[in-house]
């Protein structure tokens, strides 16, 4: 059988690659069913595996390795509810970081992960998934892993970030602001900034979120500004409102005149829309950027 963007899950060894509750035998048919046309069974494999490859924040073995399928399927046009599956990536790749870790640094993040090598440390990681006693001085490794195994992940995403880029541009609009939401995350290449950038104010929820990853892109690049301009002056209340909110982190108290009324205005209101793939609601971001300018 032609599993499509799965054709190639089962030649994964997941029976050595242990997630929350034990080897990952299931993740298989986990990620199959994310293709199904059964919504209650698309439903349960997206929770079974925001559970067991990302648990509580904490991501395991098995992680990375769905990293290249959940890419693929959303990939896939026929995948149904594709926009919850960018957020499961979104969730194995970042975890459960905030956008005020951005701009985002992973060497820094994930120094901590340098000193754990699996080979060394495999009977030590076997003893603790046997759930057997663990001396105090073996559980730094155990913290350095959990570290290690994040850093995978996040990788495992970034080797993928030319698709992920594409998804800014996908003519679903979740899809595309999830995706231009998860690029934020990454190294801000000039392919990353050009899709930024282009996308069109008429599409307001992918345009909003892509005004907020811009908030974090490079100083320097004078396109940023010159299109946060733009959509300050002609973009919809959250289009405008975003990209006021962007222009502030990167102006700060050279903010434009028109950006800083358009902030004012916004800090009063509670009914603009949220972001898909911010977790903070515009008011939110709206006084963050008030008080970077010692108005808040």
């Amino acid at each position: 059988m032609n599993d499509g963007p799965l054709a190639d899950v089962d030649a994964i060894a997941w029976h050595r690659l242990h997630h929350a509750y034990g080897p990952a035998t299931d993740v298989p048919d986990q990620l199959r069913a994310l293709r199904s046309r059964d919504e209650d069974r698309r439903a349960d494999a997206l929770a079974c595996l925001s559970g067991n490859v990302y648990h509580q924040g904490t991501r395991w073995q098995a992680s990375h390795a769905v990293v290249p399928f959940l890419v693929a399927l959303v990939d896939d046009p026929e995948t149904p509810d594709r926009a919850a599956v960018v957020g499961l990536l979104r969730r194995i790749a970042v975890g459960d970081r905030r956008d005020d870790a951005l701009p985002f640094d992973p060497r820094q993040a994930f120094a901590a992960g340098d000193t754990f090598d699996g080979p060394e440390h495999d009977e030590l990681i076997q003893r603790f998934y046997a759930e057997e006693e663990l001396a105090d001085d073996e559980i730094p490794v155990l913290d350095a892993a959990a570290v290690r195994w994040a850093a995978d992940s996040y990788f495992a995403a970034a080797a993928r970030l030319s698709a992920i880029t594409r998804w800014v541009s996908d003519p679903d609009d979740q899809v595309a602001a999830q995706a231009a939401a998860l690029i934020a995350w990454f190294e801000p290449t000039d392919a990353l900034m050009a899709a930024l950038i282009a996308v069109p104010e008429h599409r307001a929820r992918p345009r909003a979120s892509a005004n907020l990853a811009l908030a974090h892109a490079p100083a320097s690049d004078v396109r940023i500004d010159r299109r946060l301009r733009e959509l300050t002056l002609s973009g919809t209340a959250t289009v405008a409102v975003t990209a006021a909110v962007a222009s502030a982190y990167r102006d700060g108290k050279a903010l434009a005149e028109q950006a800083l009324s358009i902030l004012v205005e916004a800090s009063d209101r509670d009914d603009l829309e949220g972001v898909p793939g911010w977790d903070r609601a515009p008011r939110g971001f709206v006084m963050l950027a008030l008080q970077r300018l010692d108005l808040g």
